[in-house]
């Protein structure tokens, strides 16, 4: 019964759309449609706002995490093959997603792109209004300067001779001094004022950092777009030439061209390790390297001595050439079953182990009648067990000695198909040499020779070599993208501890003579050095009128509480009362004047 009673006096809906105009025309309203221009003007806004660059600053980050989890064509190509291959079933689904050339890829190029030009949407506008600020008066005086955080008074007595014109001018003058922009208001009226504004900086680092950003982009693009990168061994008397062929192996950049390759050299003349030989924990240990090179700039350009050492590079020809390995290379002679030179010359050793243990891998394609392969260890220090196992006990070249095992067939170099230069697939070899066979393994001392069985020649261990590994890298953008880092990390340093701030003062005369003055400050955003600031400036014009604490005592700041009404100053007060009275009621009492309102 009450729902229905409820019901009964619940109005329709067609009765409040008549009762209330505002219903009904909120009703009958229709929503503008925005159109293919105010389309393009929305997303544009949307796209240069602060909060869209962050989130695509955050995915690009994210974006460039597959590039550290699938192998990437660019670096190695055969490892993304074999990559493939080994996983058939998602492999070719992750080609297609372009997860193995993730940073050119159009999806990370797409948010590249996309954040380089939300941080210009975003930098323009603001650097053009915060001109537009710079070039502007500071604010108008409020009315009631009370209702500021920061609030004082001061009272200058009658005797002092400074009228508030002359106060006023007092305030500008130190207020310039402490780096405040200054605008004097009505300075010929009865209640001068001013607006001071100072903390530009803070906005200007602000967006230095923005565009340093941009910077940053701009210089990591133009690095992948133009830049390069290999890797070379060089072996003690070897000399590289900067060109393709010179290359072990060779990373492009995007737009790279074999013109930007300058023809400088480089020859390694001598290898030099130091090795701890005091402590007991780390005997033995490599503390020092340094390779002595001659270098030109370019085949006609005198040669020149430097040194390169771990994290000191060589810089050629807008290159940098970094030392990143070493290892010892035994200088062998192969000869065939004819008695021909097949292969002379340092083999180098892949590091394995401890004190320089060695894997060596040596193929022979032009032996005749067979092609030859070699497979074993080189021991800078050999040391043989009471198991007959040998190890390296030293880095030093003490007892040098050379194991290998030896094989001969179709090595497969003739196919075409790339190979490592350390490994050795002996599944279509047949052995000559092993442990487990009547021949017995090979084991050379440097200046020995050792015959292969069934005629297949001969091997020599003639002495040893040292080598280097080295990285080559240019990068036409790694020094600005330096520069605008730093630039960034100051413009960031900057808008943090740099404060806009803005002071007002404002002077007027008491009746009975003495000049009232009233300061307030504000900032723009959180800043805790406000009080500070206020203390500091309530100190500079005390010092200024020569006010002694007692008449500082006096004027005591204020806050939000004194807006209310203000109490007047009765006529014909004596000196003593008219001492007495709150300076803020005859400053208060005058809000409302004509100088006021021009404020206003």
């Amino acid at each position: 019964m009450s729902e229905r009673v409820n019901e009964k006096k619940k109005p329709a809906p067609a009765d409040n759309a008549a009762a209330n105009p505002v219903a009904k025309a909120k009703a009958e309203a229709a929503m503008p449609a925005l159109g293919f221009t105010g389309m393009l003007r929305w997303a544009w806004t949307q796209l240069t706002s602060m909060r869209t660059a962050l989130f695509l600053l955050l995915l690009l980050a994210v974006a460039a995490v597959p590039g550290s989890l699938f192998p990437q064509r660019p670096a190695n190509p055969s490892i993304v093959t074999q990559y493939i291959a080994d996983h058939p079933d998602y492999g070719k689904i992750l080609d297609s997603l372009q997860l193995y050339d993730v940073y050119s890829s159009a999806w990370f190029s797409a948010i590249y792109i996309l954040l380089f030009i939300s941080l210009i949407g975003c930098v323009v506008p603001r650097a053009i209004a915060h001109y537009k600020a710079m070039r502007s008066q500071p604010p108008r005086t409020p009315a009631r300067l009370s209702r500021l955080p920061e609030y004082g008074t001061l009272v200058i007595p009658a005797d002092a001779g400074i009228p508030a014109s002359a106060a006023i001018a007092d305030a500008a003058a130190k207020l310039k001094k402490r780096g405040y922009r200054v605008d004097v208001r009505d300075d010929d009226g009865a209640r001068p004022s001013l607006g001071a504004e100072r903390g530009f900086l803070k906005e200007v680092g602000n967006l230095v950092f923005h565009t340093s950003l941009i910077g940053v982009l701009v210089s990591v693009a133009a690095g992948g777009l133009f830049g390069y990168s290999g890797q070379r061994i060089l072996v003690e008397g070897d000399t590289f030439v900067n060109t393709l062929v010179g290359y072990d192996q060779f990373t492009p950049g995007t737009n790279f061209q074999s013109s930007q390759l300058q023809p400088y050299s480089i020859q390694l003349d001598k290898f030099q390790i130091t090795f701890d030989r005091e402590s007991k924990g780390k005997f033995g240990q490599p503390i020092d390297f340094k390779a002595d090179v001659t270098t030109r700039e370019t085949p006609d350009a005198p040669a020149e001595k430097q040194v390169l050492k771990v994290n000191d590079p060589v810089s050629l020809g807008g290159t940098s050439i970094y030392l990143t390995g070493n290892g010892y290379a035994p200088v062998v002679t192969i000869r065939d079953g004819a008695g021909n030179v097949a292969m002379q010359g340092p083999v180098v050793a892949k590091l394995q182990g401890d004190n320089y243990y060695s894997s060596v891998v040596i193929k022979v394609p032009d032996a005749k009648p067979d092609q030859l392969g070699f497979a074993g260890f080189f021991l800078p220090t050999a040391f043989v067990t009471e198991e007959g196992v040998s190890f390296s006990g030293d880095p030093e070249l003490i007892n040098p000695q050379l194991t290998l095992n030896s094989y001969f067939g179709d090595l497969g170099l003739n196919a075409g198909s790339p190979q490592n230069v350390f490994e050795l697939d002996v599944k279509k070899l047949t052995p000559l040499n092993a442990r487990n066979l009547d021949a017995g393994g090979i084991t050379l001392a440097p200046g020995t020779t050792y015959t292969l069985p069934d005629g297949k020649g001969t091997i020599s261990f003639d002495g040893v070599k040292r080598y280097i590994g080295v990285d080559i890298h240019h990068n036409p953008g790694q020094l600005y993208a330096l520069i605008f880092a730093l630039l960034a990390v100051a413009g960031l340093v900057t808008s943090l501890y740099v404060n806009r701030r803005r002071v007002w003062v404002r002077t007027g005369t008491h009746p009975d003579g003495r000049t009232m003055v009233e300061y307030g400050l504000l900032a723009r955003g959180e800043d805790h050095r406000l009080a500070a600031e206020a203390e500091i400036i309530r100190g500079l014009l005390t010092e200024e009128w020569g006010l002694d604490s007692r008449t500082a005592s006096q004027t005591a700041p204020s806050g939000p509480e004194d807006n209310g009404p203000a109490e007047s100053v009765p006529n014909g007060d004596s000196g003593d009362a008219a001492t007495e009275s709150r300076p803020e009621d005859f400053i208060q009492s005058t809000a409302g004047s004509s100088e006021s309102k021009k404020d206003q």
